[in-house]
């Protein structure tokens, strides 16, 4: 008995579209973690150079830059656990797989909205300054040299980052919703093969008897 022939393997445009950006993004996320954990050195140094010019106490000092160092050594872990899930989406929607374009759908929603807590983060950095009481004056002297221990291209660059990581997202979500994409995983779901019948041979009757002569 045959069995359906499977979907052809041609990929429409718009999947492979989606999983080259899916990829592209993921080698960026991989480019931020190193990024990150280059500068950071650097990015300590100038910030204790700064902080001995405030009223601020070593031990504030101290845990102000285990904060940011906390900080940048949490972003680099993030993305490179993202690069993975992200090349992950990208080869099962080559494979064909509705579950993982599902999948795909739930991540760049989160993804999206990421970003754009991301750049609402940085743009109230810049445009609205972390404000303490009196009693925590030191406290707001060195949050204040958060921003200007960064290189200068830092902040600009992970602010591009996020948003194109929020437009990425919104990009891929749009490619998977498209009719020919639809169609195809379609294709795919349907085309599962199933079991083929089974028959369950009758019980087996005697012949009736021939009526006497």
């Amino acid at each position: 008995m045959s069995y359906p022939d499977s979907p052809p393997a041609r990929r429409p445009a718009a999947v492979l579209s989606a999983a080259s950006v899916l990829l592209v993004m993921a080698v960026a996320a991989l480019a931020h973690a190193v990024v990150d954990l280059v500068v950071l050195g650097a990015t300590v140094d100038a910030f204790r150079s700064a902080a001995g010019n405030t009223s601020a106490s070593p031990e504030q000092i101290d845990d102000v830059v285990t904060l940011l160092r906390a900080s940048m050594v949490l972003s680099a872990v993030v993305a490179v656990l993202s690069a993975p899930l992200l090349a992950g989406l990208a080869l099962g929607l080559l494979a064909g797989r509705n579950g993982v374009r599902v999948a795909t759908w739930v991540v760049s929603g989160l993804g999206l909205l990421a970003g754009c807590c991301s750049v609402a983060v940085v743009v109230g950095e810049r445009a609205a300054p972390l404000r303490l009481g009196s009693g925590e004056q030191a406290l707001a002297e060195l949050l204040g040299l958060f921003g200007d221990s960064y290189p200068s291209w830092w902040i600009p660059l992970n602010a591009g980052l996020s948003v194109a990581q929020g437009l990425g997202y919104l990009v891929v979500a749009t490619l998977l919703a498209l009719p020919a994409a639809h169609n195809w995983f379609g294709r795919h779901r349907s085309a599962t093969p199933t079991a083929p019948p089974t028959f369950t041979p009758a019980p087996h009757q005697p012949a009736p008897p021939f009526p006497p002569r």
